[in-house]
């Protein structure tokens, strides 16, 4: 094989529906590479959880031999600067420290677990938006808008303006996607461009904070003063977008894969609908089974590496593929079974390491308890289509559509 056939796969749109064939042929050759120069694909388990605790791997662009002095000059001119998730330490564990002061352990330990009732809230809201249909979209009248709400009320972004950086997230997000065969300056352009529109909206939201804080996230992270000092105004402007991307792009996904397997697995819905108890063993299975986060392409090794006695020189690009690892049945007993009484689900579907999903309290939450009521609500819902139309990005995978029909609401 060549890298191009390889690469295409991985990130081929007629794929999307099903890759895990495709993984589980990754996994015969558990360190890839097609040809000198691209990447080193990553699929088993171990190897994979490995080297997302080896302080070897860095996150940061620069350290790409191929394309260092290109990717650090970008992010020079960026209107942003590299959030968090693209720093190695010790700047990345500074940010992610004082991200973490308003959000969880051990200063605001109560954060997520208080916010149930006003997430529940939202859920109902929007299934009774559902009407006297027996049809909806789950993706555009569910799962999108729920995560939406809840990650503008807990930075303090208005919801009204979801129109604007929609857009801009879309972008930003589909240029983590490593599609092979895209103009590579056209694609930076763009997402240039929308990291400069979206940098540009939320200064003038961090210069309303500095005037008049809130009880928001926003505007705790401007005026908080803790022992690591305050952010500086990048800083901030960086993480708050991070945390307005992030805080909905995967989490779609997840609840909208975690509705379909549901309505492929009719009995596990009936047991959800029965038991809402279950709901935290589906969730986690579903991050096992169906991870959003599918693989991460944006690592790269700072020292020579050796897995399972190959050697990845200094400077290479390395992809691990979370997905074929949470499938890999050198881990998993019959691996690709979706099974919400398993008795070992320690997935990678949040990865893992410095680096691990910094939202992972909120997305959990967020979709027990939107897949707990869709169970109760909706009475016999049925796919219109199965597969639907999924988005394009390979990295973050997930249904674009989930067009299902139904008998009526429960109470």
């Amino acid at each position: 094989m060549t890298q191009a056939p390889l690469l295409r796969q991985i990130t081929d749109y007629a794929n999307r529906a099903d890759p895990y064939p495709l993984y589980a042929e990754l996994r015969k050759t558990p360190v890839l590479q097609e040809e000198d120069g691209g990447p080193f694909v990553i699929s088993t388990y171990w190897d994979i959880q490995s080297l997302l605790h080896d302080p070897r791997i860095s996150s940061d662009a620069s350290n790409l031999t191929a394309q260092g002095d290109e990717l650090t000059e970008q992010e020079e001119e960026a209107a942003l600067p590299p959030s968090f998730l693209r720093l190695d330490p010790p700047e990345h564990d500074r940010l992610r420290r004082m991200t973490n002061r308003p959000f969880g352990p051990p200063h605001s330990p109560r954060r997520v677990h208080d916010m149930r009732g006003e997430l529940a809230g939202i859920v109902s809201g929007l299934i009774a938006g559902f009407g006297d249909t027996d049809r909806i979209d789950v993706v555009d009248q569910f799962s999108y808008p729920f995560p939406v709400t809840v990650i503008c009320r807990l930075l303090g972004v208005p919801r009204e303006d979801e129109a604007r950086f929609h857009s801009w997230a879309d972008t930003i997000a589909a240029g983590l996607d490593p599609v092979p065969g895209d103009d590579p300056t056209e694609r930076n352009r763009v997402t240039h461009e929308a990291r400069m529109q979206l940098g540009m909206y939320l200064a003038g939201l961090v210069e309303e904070r500095r005037k008049t804080p809130g009880d928001d996230m926003l505007s705790e992270l401007v005026t908080s003063h803790g022992p690591d000092g305050p952010m500086t105004t990048m800083e901030v402007l960086s993480t708050a977008a991070l945390l307005l991307i992030a805080g909905h792009e995967t989490t779609v996904n997840l609840i909208t894969n975690g509705m379909l397997t549901l309505l492929r697995h009719p009995e596990v819905l009936q047991r959800l609908r029965d038991d809402p108890r279950l709901a935290v063993n589906i969730v986690e299975e579903l991050l096992r089974y169906e991870p959003p986060v599918q693989l991460v392409p944006q690592r790269t090794c700072i020292a020579d590496i050796e897995v399972r006695g190959v050697t990845i020189p200094k400077g290479s690009s390395i992809w691990l593929v979370l997905a074929a690892g949470n499938r890999d049945p050198e881990r998993f007993k019959d691996p690709e079974r979706f099974d919400p009484d398993r008795q070992d689900i320690q997935h990678l579907g949040f990865g893992s390491g410095i680096h691990s999903c910094f939202g992972a309290p909120l997305a959990r939450l967020e979709a027990q308890l939107a897949l707990t009521e869709l169970a109760r609500r909706l009475d016999n819902p049925r796919l219109v289509e199965d597969p639907p139309p999924y988005r394009q990005n390979a990295v973050l995978r997930g249904p674009r559509h989930l067009n299902i029909t139904f008998d009526g609401l429960r109470p």
